[in-house]
Protein backbone atom coordinates (compact mmCIF):
# COMPACT_ATOMS: atom_id res chain seq x y z
CA UNK A 1 0.00 0.00 0.00
CA UNK A 2 1.30 3.37 -0.89
CA UNK A 3 0.49 6.61 0.24
CA UNK A 4 1.47 9.45 -1.88
CA UNK A 5 0.49 13.35 -1.28
CA UNK A 6 0.45 15.92 -4.04
CA UNK A 7 1.90 19.55 -3.02
CA UNK A 8 4.56 21.94 -3.39
CA UNK A 9 5.41 25.17 -1.84
CA UNK A 10 6.01 28.10 -3.72
CA UNK A 11 9.12 30.66 -3.95
CA UNK A 12 8.85 34.27 -5.51
CA UNK A 13 12.11 36.56 -5.56
CA UNK A 14 12.64 39.55 -3.38
CA UNK A 15 14.00 42.51 -4.45
CA UNK A 16 17.58 42.71 -5.37
CA UNK A 17 17.53 38.91 -6.61
CA UNK A 18 16.89 37.16 -3.16
CA UNK A 19 14.12 34.99 -2.93
CA UNK A 20 12.28 33.46 0.00
CA UNK A 21 9.82 31.10 0.90
CA UNK A 22 6.19 31.79 0.95
CA UNK A 23 2.74 30.25 1.68
CA UNK A 24 0.17 31.24 -0.45
CA UNK A 25 -3.47 30.97 0.63
CA UNK A 26 -4.62 29.80 -2.51
CA UNK A 27 -4.04 27.48 -5.86
CA UNK A 28 -4.03 29.45 -8.83
CA UNK A 29 -6.20 27.93 -11.14
CA UNK A 30 -4.79 26.68 -14.48
CA UNK A 31 -7.14 25.38 -16.59
CA UNK A 32 -8.49 27.37 -19.55
CA UNK A 33 -11.83 25.98 -18.77
CA UNK A 34 -12.27 27.40 -15.73
CA UNK A 35 -11.69 30.83 -16.18
CA UNK A 36 -14.49 32.51 -14.09
CA UNK A 37 -13.75 29.22 -11.10
CA UNK A 38 -13.61 30.80 -7.38
CA UNK A 39 -9.95 30.65 -5.81
CA UNK A 40 -9.18 26.94 -4.05
CA UNK A 41 -8.24 27.30 -0.79
CA UNK A 42 -4.84 25.89 0.44
CA UNK A 43 -6.03 23.87 2.93
CA UNK A 44 -7.19 20.79 0.62
CA UNK A 45 -9.46 18.46 1.24
CA UNK A 46 -8.41 15.13 1.22
CA UNK A 47 -9.82 11.81 -0.89
CA UNK A 48 -8.18 8.38 -0.49
CA UNK A 49 -8.38 6.75 -3.79
CA UNK A 50 -7.82 3.13 -3.62
CA UNK A 51 -6.92 1.25 -6.92
CA UNK A 52 -5.78 -1.94 -8.06
CA UNK A 53 -2.16 -3.10 -7.30
CA UNK A 54 -0.97 -2.96 -10.92
CA UNK A 55 -2.09 0.63 -11.64
CA UNK A 56 1.38 1.72 -12.28
CA UNK A 57 2.70 -1.69 -14.33
CA UNK A 58 3.92 -0.59 -17.70
CA UNK A 59 3.27 -4.02 -19.12
CA UNK A 60 -0.37 -4.17 -18.34
CA UNK A 61 -1.72 -0.56 -19.36
CA UNK A 62 -5.12 0.06 -19.43
CA UNK A 63 -7.18 3.02 -19.96
CA UNK A 64 -8.70 2.66 -16.29
CA UNK A 65 -5.17 2.34 -14.68
CA UNK A 66 -4.54 5.48 -17.42
CA UNK A 67 -7.52 7.12 -16.00
CA UNK A 68 -6.73 6.89 -12.40
CA UNK A 69 -3.03 7.85 -12.37
CA UNK A 70 -4.48 10.95 -14.73
CA UNK A 71 -6.88 12.17 -12.09
CA UNK A 72 -4.96 11.80 -9.18
CA UNK A 73 -2.68 13.79 -10.38
CA UNK A 74 -5.13 16.53 -11.64
CA UNK A 75 -7.64 16.77 -8.42
CA UNK A 76 -5.48 18.86 -6.19
CA UNK A 77 -5.98 21.85 -8.84
CA UNK A 78 -9.48 21.20 -7.78
CA UNK A 79 -9.42 21.36 -3.69
CA UNK A 80 -8.21 17.58 -3.27
CA UNK A 81 -4.81 16.29 -2.15
CA UNK A 82 -5.21 12.61 -3.28
CA UNK A 83 -4.04 9.79 -0.95
CA UNK A 84 -3.20 6.74 -3.46
CA UNK A 85 -3.98 3.09 -2.32
CA UNK A 86 -2.74 0.31 -4.65
CA UNK A 87 -3.90 -3.14 -3.24
CA UNK A 88 -2.22 -6.20 -5.47
CA UNK A 89 -4.81 -9.07 -6.02
CA UNK A 90 -7.01 -10.95 -9.21
CA UNK A 91 -9.42 -7.91 -9.22
CA UNK A 92 -12.24 -8.39 -9.59
CA UNK A 93 -12.26 -12.44 -7.84
CA UNK A 94 -9.50 -11.62 -5.18
CA UNK A 95 -7.75 -14.47 -3.12
CA UNK A 96 -7.39 -14.35 0.57
CA UNK A 97 -4.87 -12.18 1.03
CA UNK A 98 -6.20 -9.66 -1.07
CA UNK A 99 -9.07 -9.25 0.46
CA UNK A 100 -7.56 -8.88 4.15
CA UNK A 101 -5.45 -5.95 2.99
CA UNK A 102 -8.58 -3.91 1.23
CA UNK A 103 -10.69 -4.92 4.34
CA UNK A 104 -7.70 -3.84 6.61
CA UNK A 105 -6.91 -0.83 4.10
CA UNK A 106 -10.12 0.64 4.54
CA UNK A 107 -10.62 -0.13 8.35
CA UNK A 108 -7.73 1.82 9.37
CA UNK A 109 -9.38 4.98 7.62
CA UNK A 110 -11.18 7.00 10.42
CA UNK A 111 -15.10 7.61 10.06
CA UNK A 112 -15.85 9.92 7.88
CA UNK A 113 -13.36 9.83 5.57
CA UNK A 114 -13.86 10.81 1.82
CA UNK A 115 -12.94 7.40 -0.23
CA UNK A 116 -13.01 6.75 -4.15
CA UNK A 117 -12.73 3.27 -5.13
CA UNK A 118 -11.94 1.93 -8.52
CA UNK A 119 -14.77 -0.28 -8.76
CA UNK A 120 -12.78 -3.51 -10.22
CA UNK A 121 -11.46 -3.62 -6.58
CA UNK A 122 -14.90 -2.82 -4.98
CA UNK A 123 -17.79 -4.17 -7.50
CA UNK A 124 -16.94 -7.60 -6.64
CA UNK A 125 -16.57 -7.38 -2.68
CA UNK A 126 -19.72 -6.31 -1.19
CA UNK A 127 -19.29 -8.13 2.19
CA UNK A 128 -16.16 -5.75 2.73
CA UNK A 129 -17.40 -2.65 1.25
CA UNK A 130 -20.93 -2.61 2.50
CA UNK A 131 -20.01 -2.49 6.42
CA UNK A 132 -17.95 0.37 5.60
CA UNK A 133 -20.61 2.17 3.98
CA UNK A 134 -22.02 2.88 7.53
CA UNK A 135 -18.69 5.01 8.83
CA UNK A 136 -17.25 6.07 5.38
CA UNK A 137 -18.04 8.35 2.39
CA UNK A 138 -17.86 6.31 -0.37
CA UNK A 139 -17.94 6.59 -4.27
CA UNK A 140 -17.06 3.81 -6.75
CA UNK A 141 -15.68 4.98 -10.20
CA UNK A 142 -16.75 2.72 -12.77
CA UNK A 143 -14.23 1.95 -15.40
CA UNK A 144 -16.23 -1.01 -16.86
CA UNK A 145 -19.63 -2.83 -15.06
CA UNK A 146 -17.83 -6.58 -14.52
CA UNK A 147 -20.57 -8.46 -16.23
CA UNK A 148 -19.66 -6.65 -19.71
CA UNK A 149 -16.21 -8.39 -19.58
CA UNK A 150 -16.04 -10.48 -22.58
CA UNK A 151 -15.55 -14.35 -22.02
CA UNK A 152 -16.47 -14.48 -18.42
CA UNK A 153 -18.39 -17.85 -17.52
CA UNK A 154 -22.55 -17.03 -17.58
CA UNK A 155 -22.61 -17.78 -14.38
CA UNK A 156 -19.18 -15.85 -13.86
CA UNK A 157 -20.83 -13.38 -15.80
CA UNK A 158 -24.00 -13.03 -13.19
CA UNK A 159 -22.29 -13.43 -10.11
CA UNK A 160 -20.19 -10.60 -10.48
CA UNK A 161 -23.33 -8.72 -11.86
CA UNK A 162 -24.81 -9.22 -8.88
CA UNK A 163 -22.33 -8.29 -6.40
CA UNK A 164 -21.87 -5.25 -8.36
CA UNK A 165 -25.80 -4.15 -7.99
CA UNK A 166 -25.04 -4.55 -4.46
CA UNK A 167 -22.34 -2.36 -3.87
CA UNK A 168 -24.00 0.36 -6.23
CA UNK A 169 -26.78 0.69 -4.49
CA UNK A 170 -25.23 0.71 -1.02
CA UNK A 171 -23.01 3.68 -1.86
CA UNK A 172 -23.47 7.53 -2.04
CA UNK A 173 -22.03 8.40 -5.76
CA UNK A 174 -20.99 6.27 -8.64
CA UNK A 175 -19.28 7.94 -11.63
CA UNK A 176 -19.14 6.55 -14.90
CA UNK A 177 -17.31 7.48 -17.86
CA UNK A 178 -19.78 8.48 -20.23
CA UNK A 179 -23.20 9.39 -20.60
CA UNK A 180 -24.02 5.62 -21.90
CA UNK A 181 -22.40 4.27 -19.18
CA UNK A 182 -24.20 6.10 -16.55
CA UNK A 183 -27.44 5.10 -18.64
CA UNK A 184 -26.35 1.58 -18.73
CA UNK A 185 -25.71 1.62 -14.82
CA UNK A 186 -28.88 3.48 -14.22
CA UNK A 187 -30.77 0.97 -16.22
CA UNK A 188 -29.20 -2.18 -15.72
CA UNK A 189 -28.69 -1.84 -11.61
CA UNK A 190 -31.53 0.23 -10.60
CA UNK A 191 -29.68 2.61 -9.47
CA UNK A 192 -30.53 6.24 -8.44
CA UNK A 193 -29.97 8.52 -11.94
CA UNK A 194 -29.03 11.36 -9.16
CA UNK A 195 -26.62 9.27 -7.59
CA UNK A 196 -24.76 8.56 -10.76
CA UNK A 197 -22.31 10.76 -12.42
CA UNK A 198 -20.03 11.64 -15.49
CA UNK A 199 -16.25 12.14 -15.53
CA UNK A 200 -15.80 11.28 -19.40
CA UNK A 201 -11.38 10.61 -19.95
CA UNK A 202 -9.69 13.71 -21.28
CA UNK A 203 -7.35 14.13 -23.59
CA UNK A 204 -4.05 15.82 -24.10
CA UNK A 205 -3.36 17.63 -27.55
CA UNK A 206 0.07 16.21 -29.39
CA UNK A 207 1.50 17.09 -32.38
CA UNK A 208 -0.42 16.08 -35.62
CA UNK A 209 0.58 12.17 -36.69
CA UNK A 210 2.73 12.68 -39.62
CA UNK A 211 0.91 8.93 -40.80
CA UNK A 212 3.05 6.77 -43.12
CA UNK A 213 1.51 7.21 -46.93
CA UNK A 214 -1.33 8.79 -45.43
CA UNK A 215 -3.64 5.71 -46.15
CA UNK A 216 -2.04 2.31 -45.45
CA UNK A 217 -0.42 2.24 -42.07
CA UNK A 218 -3.41 1.03 -39.44
CA UNK A 219 -3.25 1.33 -35.50
CA UNK A 220 -4.62 -0.81 -33.15
CA UNK A 221 -4.39 -0.25 -29.34
CA UNK A 222 -6.15 -2.10 -26.50
CA UNK A 223 -5.04 -4.81 -24.65
CA UNK A 224 -4.83 -8.14 -26.80
CA UNK A 225 -8.18 -9.70 -25.11
CA UNK A 226 -11.37 -10.99 -25.89
CA UNK A 227 -13.55 -8.25 -24.97
CA UNK A 228 -11.31 -5.59 -27.86
CA UNK A 229 -11.63 -8.62 -30.30
CA UNK A 230 -8.86 -8.47 -32.39
CA UNK A 231 -9.74 -11.65 -34.22
CA UNK A 232 -12.41 -9.76 -35.64
CA UNK A 233 -9.76 -7.13 -37.02
CA UNK A 234 -7.86 -10.00 -38.54
CA UNK A 235 -10.76 -11.89 -39.88
CA UNK A 236 -11.37 -8.50 -41.42
CA UNK A 237 -7.79 -7.63 -42.56
CA UNK A 238 -7.40 -11.28 -44.12
CA UNK A 239 -10.72 -10.19 -46.63
CA UNK A 240 -8.95 -7.34 -47.06
CA UNK A 241 -5.61 -8.79 -47.96
CA UNK A 242 -5.67 -7.30 -51.62
CA UNK A 243 -5.13 -3.87 -50.42
CA UNK A 244 -1.73 -2.39 -49.27
CA UNK A 245 -2.42 -2.03 -45.85
CA UNK A 246 0.34 -2.65 -42.55
CA UNK A 247 -1.29 -2.81 -38.95
CA UNK A 248 0.71 -2.34 -35.76
CA UNK A 249 -1.59 -3.88 -32.39
CA UNK A 250 -0.52 -2.27 -29.70
CA UNK A 251 -1.71 -3.77 -26.24
CA UNK A 252 -0.57 -6.02 -23.31
CA UNK A 253 -0.20 -9.69 -23.90
CA UNK A 254 -0.32 -11.39 -20.79
CA UNK A 255 -3.95 -10.70 -19.67
CA UNK A 256 -5.45 -13.75 -21.53
CA UNK A 257 -2.59 -15.82 -22.95
CA UNK A 258 -4.69 -18.39 -24.47
CA UNK A 259 -6.71 -15.45 -26.50
CA UNK A 260 -3.60 -14.26 -27.39
CA UNK A 261 -2.47 -17.76 -28.96
CA UNK A 262 -5.52 -18.39 -30.89
CA UNK A 263 -4.80 -14.92 -32.45
CA UNK A 264 -1.43 -15.69 -33.50
CA UNK A 265 -2.73 -19.20 -34.66
CA UNK A 266 -5.35 -16.69 -36.84
CA UNK A 267 -2.88 -14.29 -38.43
CA UNK A 268 -0.65 -17.37 -39.10
CA UNK A 269 -3.95 -19.03 -40.34
CA UNK A 270 -3.98 -16.51 -42.61
CA UNK A 271 -0.78 -15.81 -43.76
CA UNK A 272 -0.77 -12.43 -42.45
CA UNK A 273 2.50 -12.41 -39.99
CA UNK A 274 4.41 -9.87 -42.34
CA UNK A 275 1.73 -7.62 -42.24
CA UNK A 276 0.22 -7.34 -38.78
CA UNK A 277 2.40 -7.12 -35.34
CA UNK A 278 1.50 -7.73 -32.01
CA UNK A 279 3.89 -5.18 -30.39
CA UNK A 280 3.03 -5.81 -26.86
CA UNK A 281 2.35 -2.69 -24.39
CA UNK A 282 3.71 0.15 -25.00
CA UNK A 283 3.96 3.76 -23.23
CA UNK A 284 5.86 7.54 -23.50
CA UNK A 285 7.76 7.58 -26.50
CA UNK A 286 7.40 4.57 -28.23
CA UNK A 287 3.69 4.60 -28.24
CA UNK A 288 3.86 8.05 -29.45
CA UNK A 289 5.94 7.18 -32.39
CA UNK A 290 3.22 4.62 -33.19
CA UNK A 291 0.32 7.11 -33.07
CA UNK A 292 3.02 9.34 -35.32
CA UNK A 293 3.03 6.91 -37.98
CA UNK A 294 -0.86 5.79 -38.09
CA UNK A 295 -3.02 7.02 -40.76
CA UNK A 296 -5.89 4.81 -39.15
CA UNK A 297 -6.76 4.19 -35.99
CA UNK A 298 -8.74 0.55 -35.66
CA UNK A 299 -10.70 -0.89 -32.55
CA UNK A 300 -13.09 -3.86 -32.68
CA UNK A 301 -13.82 -3.88 -29.50
CA UNK A 302 -17.21 -5.71 -28.28
CA UNK A 303 -17.98 -3.55 -25.43
CA UNK A 304 -16.08 0.18 -24.23
CA UNK A 305 -17.71 2.06 -21.63
CA UNK A 306 -15.90 5.45 -23.53
CA UNK A 307 -12.24 4.31 -25.78
CA UNK A 308 -9.66 6.19 -24.50
CA UNK A 309 -7.42 5.24 -27.48
CA UNK A 310 -10.41 6.46 -29.50
CA UNK A 311 -9.66 10.22 -28.37
CA UNK A 312 -5.45 9.67 -28.11
CA UNK A 313 -5.88 9.22 -31.72
CA UNK A 314 -7.78 12.05 -32.35
CA UNK A 315 -5.54 14.35 -30.28
CA UNK A 316 -2.89 13.78 -33.29
CA UNK A 317 -5.98 14.05 -35.78
CA UNK A 318 -5.81 10.82 -36.21
CA UNK A 319 -9.43 9.36 -37.85
CA UNK A 320 -11.04 6.13 -36.40
CA UNK A 321 -12.54 2.90 -37.55
CA UNK A 322 -14.15 1.51 -34.56
CA UNK A 323 -17.63 -0.77 -33.56
CA UNK A 324 -20.53 1.27 -32.76
CA UNK A 325 -20.84 -0.30 -28.91
CA UNK A 326 -21.26 1.42 -25.62
CA UNK A 327 -19.65 4.92 -25.49
CA UNK A 328 -17.33 4.66 -28.26
CA UNK A 329 -19.94 7.02 -30.56
CA UNK A 330 -19.26 9.83 -27.78
CA UNK A 331 -15.55 9.45 -27.80
CA UNK A 332 -15.18 9.36 -31.72
CA UNK A 333 -17.97 12.75 -31.67
CA UNK A 334 -18.27 15.68 -33.79
CA UNK A 335 -15.58 18.47 -34.81
CA UNK A 336 -17.23 21.78 -34.24
CA UNK A 337 -18.52 21.63 -37.79
CA UNK A 338 -20.49 18.98 -37.87
CA UNK A 339 -18.05 16.73 -39.10
CA UNK A 340 -17.55 13.10 -38.22
CA UNK A 341 -14.15 11.98 -37.62
CA UNK A 342 -14.75 8.23 -37.86
CA UNK A 343 -16.45 5.22 -39.24
CA UNK A 344 -18.68 3.20 -37.10
CA UNK A 345 -19.45 -0.51 -37.72
CA UNK A 346 -22.07 -2.74 -36.33
CA UNK A 347 -20.59 -4.98 -33.70
CA UNK A 348 -19.43 -8.83 -34.84
CA UNK A 349 -19.50 -7.84 -38.49
CA UNK A 350 -15.78 -8.34 -39.99
CA UNK A 351 -17.40 -8.22 -43.63
CA UNK A 352 -18.47 -4.43 -42.69
CA UNK A 353 -14.86 -3.52 -41.59
CA UNK A 354 -13.64 -4.85 -44.67
CA UNK A 355 -15.98 -3.03 -46.62
CA UNK A 356 -15.19 0.42 -44.95
CA UNK A 357 -11.19 -0.27 -45.06
CA UNK A 358 -12.14 -0.41 -49.26
CA UNK A 359 -13.71 2.60 -49.18
CA UNK A 360 -10.50 4.55 -46.99
CA UNK A 361 -8.33 3.24 -49.29
CA UNK A 362 -10.15 3.53 -52.73
CA UNK A 363 -12.16 7.59 -51.59
CA UNK A 364 -9.36 10.11 -52.04
CA UNK A 365 -12.59 11.90 -50.97
CA UNK A 366 -13.37 9.93 -48.03
CA UNK A 367 -10.10 10.39 -46.57
CA UNK A 368 -10.28 14.31 -47.19
CA UNK A 369 -13.22 14.28 -45.00
CA UNK A 370 -12.57 12.51 -42.33
CA UNK A 371 -9.06 13.67 -41.69
CA UNK A 372 -10.49 17.50 -41.85
CA UNK A 373 -12.93 16.44 -39.50
CA UNK A 374 -10.48 14.27 -37.00
CA UNK A 375 -8.30 17.81 -36.93
CA UNK A 376 -11.41 19.72 -35.97
CA UNK A 377 -12.19 17.06 -33.31
CA UNK A 378 -8.84 17.14 -32.05
CA UNK A 379 -9.35 21.27 -31.15
CA UNK A 380 -12.26 20.83 -29.52
CA UNK A 381 -11.25 17.63 -27.16
CA UNK A 382 -11.69 18.47 -23.15
CA UNK A 383 -8.55 17.99 -21.26
CA UNK A 384 -8.29 16.16 -18.35
CA UNK A 385 -8.99 19.62 -15.89
CA UNK A 386 -12.24 18.71 -17.02
CA UNK A 387 -12.24 14.74 -15.68
CA UNK A 388 -10.87 16.33 -12.70
CA UNK A 389 -13.40 19.07 -12.05
CA UNK A 390 -16.18 16.62 -12.21
CA UNK A 391 -15.09 14.23 -9.95
CA UNK A 392 -14.35 17.20 -7.49
CA UNK A 393 -17.26 18.31 -7.64
CA UNK A 394 -19.37 14.74 -7.06
CA UNK A 395 -16.52 14.07 -4.15
CA UNK A 396 -17.30 17.50 -2.83
CA UNK A 397 -21.34 16.86 -2.68
CA UNK A 398 -20.88 13.31 -0.73
CA UNK A 399 -23.05 13.38 2.43
CA UNK A 400 -21.60 14.30 5.46
CA UNK A 401 -22.85 11.63 7.32
CA UNK A 402 -22.49 8.22 6.13
CA UNK A 403 -25.27 6.38 4.25
CA UNK A 404 -26.13 3.31 5.75
CA UNK A 405 -26.70 0.70 3.17
CA UNK A 406 -30.13 -0.75 2.30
Amino acid sequence: MTDVTLEKPERVDEPGGTAKKVTLGYVPVQSSVLKNAEIIPMSLRSVHFVMPGGVDDPAVPSGGNAYDRRVSLDLPGFGWQVHKHAVDGSWPRPGAAARDELARTLREFPDGTVVLLDGLVACGVPEIILPETERLRLAVLVHLPLGDETGLEPAVAAELDARERTVLRAVPAVIATSDWAVRRLVSHHGLAPDRVHVAAPGADIAPLAAGTDGVSRLLCVAAVTPRKGQHRLVEALAAAGDLPWSCVCVGGLNQDPEYVAELRALITRHGLEDRLLLAGPQAGAELDASYHAADLMVLTSYAETYGMAVTEALARGIPVLATDVGGVPEAVGRAPDGGVPGILVPPENPAAIAAELRGWFGEADVRRRLKAAARGRRAALNGWATTARSLAAVLGRLPNEPRRAA
